[in-house]
């Protein structure tokens, strides 16, 4: 299988690298290039081992530039439903390494993915619930989003719940886009929630489309 290395462009790199607040190393790859530069890997991805795969995305997680790790999640995210939870858990470890919103969400959207594909949703809430990682409970905050009717309800609102005080402002952006994301499908509960303490940016942007 070829391995993946992404050209240098100092220019872009550096634009790059201050939208991110210089947190990160940047090769200087815009998103389209870098999905045609990881197209064919992805796609052979789908025939390697699990044992494999997961090592790969390792490798490519732990390389510097941010570029790699947006790979690796990528390559998790195309192998998603050959996945078991045991590998959810395992993922964990990269997860909570190299942490920021782009990393974070990226990851929730794999693990939203296959809660939701195997029904298995509190499963994996409950990997993020309660940790001491705020970027971890992030997660469990933003699991649901575009579940619309399939939200379990109880489940968001114990996300919530456990962060209403939290002066992060990460953990608060999260709950407002959480509670927007559900009010175009359940407005009245989330004027409830309107109701209990939140955060001015988490009543704000809650209150978007309200």
């Amino acid at each position: 299988m070829e391995t993946i290395v992404f050209p240098n462009n100092k220019e872009k790199a550096q634009q790059m690298e201050a939208y991110m607040k210089h947190h990160f190393r940047f090769a200087g790859v815009p998103k389209p290039e870098r999905a045609l530069l990881q197209k064919a890997l992805l796609k052979e991805s789908q025939e390697i081992p699990i044992s494999d795969l997961l090592l790969l995305v390792k490798d490519y997680y732990m390389q510097e530039e941010r570029e790699y790790q947006y790979l690796a999640i990528d390559l998790v995210q195309k192998n998603v439903k050959r996945l078991s939870f045991d590998n959810l858990v395992w993922l964990l470890e990269l997860v909570s390494q190299k942490e920021w919103w782009d990393s974070i969400d990226s990851w929730q959207k794999v693990y939203s993915t296959w809660g939701k594909l195997h029904q298995e949703v509190e499963a994996v809430f409950k990997l993020f619930e309660g940790q001491e990682d705020f970027w971890l409970r992030r997660i469990a905050i933003t699991l649901q989003l575009g579940f619309k009717e399939e939200t379990d309800v109880a489940l968001l609102e114990r996300a919530i719940d456990a962060d209403r005080s939290t002066k992060e402002f990460f953990i608060q952006k999260a709950i407002g886009w959480a509670l927007r994301d559900y009010s175009k499908t359940n407005p009245l509960w989330v004027k409830e929630q309107l109701t209990k303490e939140l955060s001015k940016l988490a009543t704000r942007e809650a209150s978007k489309y309200l």
